[in-house]
């Protein structure tokens, strides 16, 4: 009797290695492969020579501002297209080229000298001006692969970096900088 016990509990045994074995092999026949998701490198951050030519044109940093403005919701349109087309490798060009510009503009206004009124309001008009990307390359981080979701969001948090930086002017006779004894 003892060894009949011991068989059903063998057969049992069996029985449970075997439904297991069928059980994993099944459930891998409908798993997805693991998609590579290391980010991929960023794209290249320039300004073409058209659009530098169309900026060097312009000589009053007011209108110069407004152009920048105009090709990099340009740049961010196109690349709106391309994400919803999922050609990401032309959505990540086009959205390196709009950060060519988002920094091109802020370096030119960094170069204006003095803090009269004209200077504060191209500030503010640059500020409100990139505002609104934000929001939209949101709605595009929010589609996008993991591969390209790194960068997109390093995008998002340099812009508000610019809209910090793009605001300091406006404080800087109130605000007493943090120094070192």
């Amino acid at each position: 009797m003892k060894r009949a016990f011991m068989f059903a509990i063998h057969a049992r045994s069996i029985r449970f290695v075997a439904l297991a074995s069928l059980f994993t092999v099944h459930c891998s026949l409908f798993t997805v492969p693991a998609q590579d998701d290391e980010p991929i490198p960023p794209p290249p951050i320039i300004v073409t020579k058209e659009e530098r030519q169309k900026l060097d044109a312009q000589t009053d940093t007011k209108e110069r501002v407004k152009l920048s403005i105009d090709l990099m919701d340009a740049r961010l349109t196109v690349a709106e297209k391309f994400s919803t087309a999922q050609d990401f490798e032309l959505m990540f060009r086009e959205l390196g080229g709009f950060h060519g510009l988002l920094d091109n503009a802020m370096e030119r206004l960094e170069r204006q000298s003095g803090s009269d009124r004209k200077v504060l309001d191209n500030y503010k008009r640059y500020s409100l001006g990139i505002r609104g990307f934000a929001t939209r390359l949101e709605v595009i981080r929010r589609d996008i692969p993991l591969q390209y979701e790194d960068y997109v969001r390093k995008l998002l948090i340099h812009i508000r970096d610019l809209q910090t930086k793009a605001a300091e002017p406006f404080f800087k006779n109130t605000v007493v900088p943090n120094q070192k004894p």
